[in-house]
């Protein structure tokens, strides 16, 4: 995209002369106008200095493949197909698309913007531009769909832990695939299967969302934080969170094929966002309180009757007024 090369050379926040964006882009004058006001359609603010050109107002942040796998360690480098793009409908659905390419390595998609991004249960997932990380991967397991049990719950974890490691505190897990601060809902997971490559080798799309500097969302009608809230936008660069979380979440994959939700299940009780609380678990009827996972990721509600297990997929828990 024309314009996001522009909006790279006004990120220091000072002036720029239309004649010298025009000669350092190779174009004219008239075509550095037209990419201003594309920018501006697209959401940066750009003020027009009269006399003296172009100044960008606001902070950007820009996704840089060659960034993101700067800070990866060479053996993720050479393990990876990484696309770092400037919109997609949605990053699992792309994934989908290199992988019937026979695209090699594990495939990462990385996207600016989402045109039909979704969540959980195919609910739409908001995904402004220049705002949050969308991320997706491949990943390919062993020991047919019965190893799968508890990985998304497992990815939640590890999408935690890697944000805990960043500097961002508070950060509680939502079963069955959903990332909490204190004051709302940061971001989610979204793993879907792709099949059997061949008897049992099962293939699944992993996708991350992770709101970043979004400050406005009046569409969202839930409690929802960004890591802009806690800390000012400067704070946070996209690419290091998406090069943090490419090299976790290849390592928990690998932990995962080799122990299963087992070697995470501890950890994601610690961050347990529904533990000792009253939920009622819609679809079932179960009311109880909430006591963590079992060994499948199940969530577990203690009801009158007994110990209920709630199955991911087919209802969702709320607390109970």
């Amino acid at each position: 995209m024309k314009s996001k090369v522009l909006v790279s050379l006004l990120s220091d926040g000072q002036v720029h002369s239309g004649e010298r964006l025009a000669a350092e882009l190779g174009v004219s004058r008239t075509a550095i106008w037209k990419q201003v006001r594309r920018a501006l359609d697209e959401g940066f603010d750009i003020e027009t200095v009269r006399g003296r050109g172009y100044r960008l107002l606001t902070p950007v942040d820009l996704l840089d493949a060659d960034a993101i796998l700067g800070e990866l360690v060479e053996a993720h480098r050479n393990l990876i197909s990484l696309t770092v793009l400037d919109e997609v409908d949605s990053t699992n659905t792309e994934i989908q698309r290199r992988v019937s390419k026979g695209v090699s390595g594990v495939p990462v998609v990385i996207a600016d913007c989402q045109t039909m991004g979704r969540g959980r249960r195919g609910r739409p997932w908001r995904s402004p531009r220049g705002q949050n990380l969308y991320l997706s991967l491949g990943l390919t397991f062993q020991g047919g769909f019965a190893v799968l049990d508890g990985l998304s719950l497992a990815l939640g974890v590890v999408v935690a832990e890697t944000l805990d490691n960043l500097g961002v505190p508070g950060v509680r897990l939502k079963w069955p695939n959903d990332i909490f601060l204190p004051d709302g809902k940061l971001g989610g997971i979204l793993v879907e299967l792709q099949g059997e490559l061949q008897e049992g080798v099962v293939q699944i799309i992993a996708g991350i969302g992770i709101n970043v500097h979004m400050s406005q969302a009046e569409d969202v009608d839930q409690a929802w934080s960004s890591l802009s809230k806690i800390s000012p936008q400067g704070a946070w660069s996209r690419n290091q969170i998406a090069s943090a979380l490419i090299a976790a979440l290849l390592k928990g994959a690998e932990t995962f094929s080799e122990k299963g939700f087992s070697a995470f299940r501890e950890a994601w009780q610690a961050r347990d966002l529904f533990e000792g609380q009253q939920l009622v678990a819609q679809g079932s009827g179960a009311i109880g309180i909430g006591c963590g996972v079992d060994e499948q990721g199940n969530y577990l509600v203690q009801a009158d009757s007994g110990m209920v297990p709630v199955r991911a997929g087919e209802i969702s828990l709320r607390v109970s007024l």
